[in-house]
């Protein structure tokens, strides 16, 4: 018998205006206003180079020269095409985040569909009641839909990660277009949707590499499979998808490896990095995925875990079997990684968003009570503890806090911002105005189990955005920096030699425009270098980089970071 039992009114579809704008609060602040962090520095560098450079940069992906064509172009042309088109409005920065929020619609929208065609399934809908009222198919698709976007929007480790120009955001979207496109795959096994799927599997080659992709294949063989479908039709229709993805790949890769780009082919590289994806599983690994995935994926996992074990008497269900599929597959292949990072989880976000949808209509009225008052309680708690910490940096007092507040940002002089101070307050009051409706109606709405969950996070994210802007924009910035290098290096210098990290290069780039060596190399005479301050091998380090003797132009650091150091040394002639 079939868990889920539901009445006409439980699947009342969110309002799409509401929907929409909630999907805007939510991917807006951190956007806009917000310098390039040390997390998405280097992405931006390799975008803003593209854009102001030539053909060579759109086919070898670098950061003002520094090579970085390890995972893809894909998402980096997106960025550069952004600036391109809109940089002389919105500024550089602002201009390449057009493509991530193009990004979080495409994951969203891709989820929505997916959820909403398995939820209008015939073994997918609730028992139908006695005496009838049972929801329509497309009605209770519809809220399944909405109830994935939720879940999704509601995940902890979305919500920076959505925020960041990086490929793996782009990968993260696109695997949730793939899942999409398999659906409607398996519904209607034909030669159009086979070349869609090759699409996304193309798509998603040239953001992270072929291991993803080949994998995904593999699983969705072995969901066609398990499903019973035709043997002889899937493997041809693999195939074409297969072919299309390769085919789509070849569109950077013949060009890349025939224009010799500064006189070298990023395919090389690119492959290496391929190859360097795969290793055995450790222990290690299996602790790692799950110290991480705990936070990552909640709140969709504990649902997620429920539903499979809700529709575990029923045998083959599309709505169960292929996130599975999916899910187990990326996650086996995390696990053979030798070096993830939290980005690489993004991939198993969409099928476990939909597992955790197709769980929800099955839970019963009290946890789903519980759910909702722990969320009332623990976010709006945290909010007004955000609310309270800015007024201590403001004020001074409570005295403990305003110390706690500024100690991370020394020399910061905090500011009133008025339009950051009305958003947070409009969205504090939006806050107050989603509980008293919840609380007060007492709505049976499936999806009113995850909105407020939701709504708790966009409102600790936008206050974050706005009334702490400022302090994290001083805190991880490097513009200071550059500013003082420019200011300091003779107007005739020509090229930089350095060591500093990518997202460092990228932003000494941005902000002081520097012109440092080109991929081609070259020796230069002019050598920034970063290092420690606690350093005690400094004639190590000046023969190192052939600065021994050199006179030092310039040496600083940021305010907020008391290790680092930079000094700008110009060789003697």
């Amino acid at each position: 018998m079939k868990p889920v039992r539901l009445p006409a009114a439980a699947t009342l579809a969110l309002p799409r205006w509401a929907l929409l704008a909630l999907g805007m609060l939510y991917i807006l602040p951190g956007l806009i206003g917000r310098h390039p962090w040390k997390e998405d520095a280097g992405p931006f560098g390799i975008m803003w180079t593209m854009a102001h450079g030539g053909i060579d940069d759109w086919l070898y992906p670098n950061i003002a020269g520094l090579a970085a064509a390890q995972e893809g172009p894909l998402a980096f042309w997106l960025g550069a095409l952004c600036i391109k088109l809109f940089g002389w409005i919105l500024g550089d920065v602002l201009a390449a985040r057009v493509s991530t929020i193009g990004i979080f619609v495409t994951g969203a929208m891709s989820l929505w569909y997916t959820a909403f065609h398995l939820g209008r399934r015939a073994e997918a809908q609730p028992l139908r009641l006695a005496f009838g009222g049972q929801p329509e198919p497309d009605d209770y698709g519809r809220t399944l839909g909405d109830t994935a976007v939720l879940i999704y929007l509601g995940c902890l480790g979305l919500l920076v990660q959505s925020h960041l120009t990086l490929a793996a955001t782009l990968q993260g979207a696109l695997l949730a277009y793939f899942l999409y496109r398999a659906v409607r795959y398996v519904e209607t096994s034909s030669t159009r949707n086979a070349v869609l799927v090759g699409l996304s599997l193309g798509a998603l080659a040239l953001t992270r590499g072929v291991v993803v992709p080949a994998v995904l294949v593999l699983a969705l063989y072995a969901c066609t499979r398990y499903l019973k479908l035709a043997t002889r039709d899937s493997l041809r229709h693999l195939a074409i998808a297969a072919g299309v993805g390769f085919l789509i790949t070849l569109a950077w890769i013949v060009p890349a490896a025939t224009v010799q780009p500064y006189g070298l082919s990023p395919v090389g590289e690119w492959l290496d990095w391929n190859a360097g994806q795969l290793a055995l599983p450790s222990l290690a690994s299996l602790k790692g995925f799950f110290r991480i995935g705990v936070w990552f994926f909640w709140p969709a996992w504990p649902f997620a875990l429920w539903a499979i074990w809700a529709w575990r008497r029923q045998q083959h269900l599309l709505h169960i079997v292929m996130p599975v599929m999916f899910f187990v597959a990326l996650a086996l292949l995390l696990l053979c990684d030798p070096e993830p990072e939290n980005s690489d989880f993004l991939k198993m976000l969409a099928p476990l968003a939909l597992m955790a949808a197709f769980g929800l209509p099955t839970m019963k009225r009290g946890a789903i009570n519980a759910i909702d008052w722990f969320s009332v309680m623990v976010l709006t708690m945290l909010g007004a503890l955000v609310w309270l910490f800015w007024i201590a940096k403001l004020t001074g007092w409570p005295a403990q806090l305003a110390k706690n507040a500024l100690k991370l940002v020394p020399g910061f002089k905090p500011e009133v911002g008025i339009i950051a101070f009305l958003v947070a307050a409009a969205t504090s009051v939006g806050w107050i105005m989603l509980v008293h409706w919840r609380l007060s109606r007492q709505p049976s709405v499936l999806w009113r189990a995850v909105v407020l969950s939701s709504g708790g996070l966009i409102l600790l994210w936008v206050l974050l955005m706005t009334l702490f802007l400022p302090d994290l924009n001083y805190s991880k910035s490097y513009a200071g920096v550059a500013q003082q290098i420019a200011a300091t290096l003779p107007h005739d210098a020509d090229c930089i030699e350095t060591n500093v990290n990518p997202a460092q290069r990228a932003s000494l780039a941005y902000f002081g425009r520097l012109p440092f060596t080109t991929l081609a190399g070259g020796r230069c005479n002019y050598v920034l270098l970063q290092d420690s301050i606690k350093n005690r091998d400094d004639d190590k380090l000046a023969r190192r980089y052939g600065v021994r003797g050199s006179t030092v132009l310039w040496e600083g650091r940021r305010a907020s970071d008391r290790d680092e150091r930079f000094r700008l040394f110009q060789r003697s002639r």
